[in-house]
């Protein structure tokens, strides 16, 4: 807009000189009409040249990349200590939050003590297949005299030299024999299953007591919470006192990460015909009336919200009119110094795509004339 009117304003000025102050020529009705004709043609090309090749934006802001504060913890668990003050610059790995800690400390200890019981009931699971193979042995020794006994009395109860009833009794001691050696058996294979459940060499029952042990670990590190990356929590809002855990649903902060903020500027779709990235940029930041940051485009975002649709089981509706989607343009800029400018900082953005070069100067002119507007505008006092 106010490239429009400067330019208009100079082709005022230059008909005002040719006609009324130098008075080069006389102006009439024919010339008044070709004024106008020839103005709203001139005005036209410089818009049309500028809209395409030097692309301009009001939208922009500074982005960083925030990170979600969210407890990992498996129940309702009470806030302690606050560690970090509001707008403070602090370290990855630095302490943040501090919870409660005393249940998830009980836990580990009884993990611990679960542990100590597992390895020493795998221990045990070897005694057991000795003494399962010593209970084969004894069955099968008590078996092999009970059959001798047997085919002894099958001899000499039909040559008289032994009584029948001896005989029927060596037959039951032979098949109740039989079966106790069965039952050693099977027990001996019972216990060398137990002893042969492992995952990687290790007894199925310890490597469940290490998991819990190392679950109950894992909770009770997260009662401290840690700086994910360098940055700083902006708004402070949790407090002391503040209960979390599967009761919450959300984060109880946000942090902002201290990396070098990029430019998110948006565009009416056709301006954007001919960006691409790598295009030269200047930033004028409201933040430093006067000063142009220069830049180059990263990427262009294709894609508009419009062009989204949620699973449903609705059909699309479309309400006409409907105003085009605008198209977002990330731009990295060099920073005088990244701590002095604030996330979601607003800015005026220029980009120079290399065509038309003999129009950069207008679009240079009016993003200077913007970033020097802003020592007096807005006019608040």
């Amino acid at each position: 807009m106010l490239m429009a009117l400067g330019i208009t304003l100079f082709y005022i000025i230059f008909i005002w000189l040719i006609f009324f102050k130098l008075r080069v020529l006389k102006f009439n009705i024919v010339w008044g009409v070709v004024s106008l004709w020839v103005g709203a043609h001139f005005l036209l090309i410089f818009l049309v040249t500028l809209r395409f090749y030097q692309p301009f934006s009001l939208d922009s802001h500074t982005v960083r990349p925030t990170i979600q504060i969210v407890p990992r913890l498996p129940e309702p668990t009470l806030l302690s200590e606050v560690l970090v003050q509001p707008n403070t610059l602090v370290k990855k790995g630095e302490p943040l939050y501090r919870f409660d800690d005393t249940v998830f400390q009980l836990q580990v200890e009884q993990a611990q003590a679960q542990l100590v019981a597992a390895e020493q009931n795998a221990k045990v699971l070897v005694q057991d297949v000795a003494t399962a193979n010593d209970g084969v042995a004894r069955a099968q020794a008590q078996l092999d005299y009970a059959t001798a006994q047997q085919a002894r009395y099958e001899k000499l109860v039909p040559q008289g030299g032994g009584r029948q009833d001896e005989l029927d009794r060596w037959n039951a001691q032979v098949i109740e024999d039989t079966a106790a050696l069965h039952e050693a058996q099977d027990n001996l294979t019972k216990a060398q299953l137990q002893l042969d459940s492992t995952i990687d060499g290790v007894n199925t029952g310890v490597a469940q007591a290490k998991s819990q042990l190392a679950q109950a670990q894992y909770f009770l590190k997260n009662t401290t919470i840690l700086a994910p990356e360098d940055g700083m929590i902006v708004s402070q809002q949790a407090e002391p006192g503040l209960v979390v855990g599967t009761i919450r649903l959300g984060a109880i902060a946000a942090f902002v990460t201290n990396e070098q903020p990029y430019m998110l500027a948006t565009f009416r779709q056709q301006n954007l015909k001919f960006v691409r990235p790598g295009q030269e940029v200047e930033v004028a930041l409201d933040l430093y009336p006067g000063e142009i940051l220069k830049g180059k485009v990263k990427a262009v975002w294709w894609a508009t919200s419009q062009g989204q649709f949620l699973p449903s089981g609705r059909l699309p509706e479309f309400v006409l009119p409907r105003l085009p989607g605008h198209i977002a343009v990330e731009i990295t800029f060099d920073a005088p110094d990244a701590q002095l400018i604030p996330t979601g900082a607003h800015a005026a953005v220029a980009i120079y795509t290399g065509g038309a070069k003999s129009f950069e100067f207008l679009r240079r002119i009016n993003i200077r004339i913007y970033s020097f507007g802003n020592f007096i505008r807005p006019l608040d006092i």
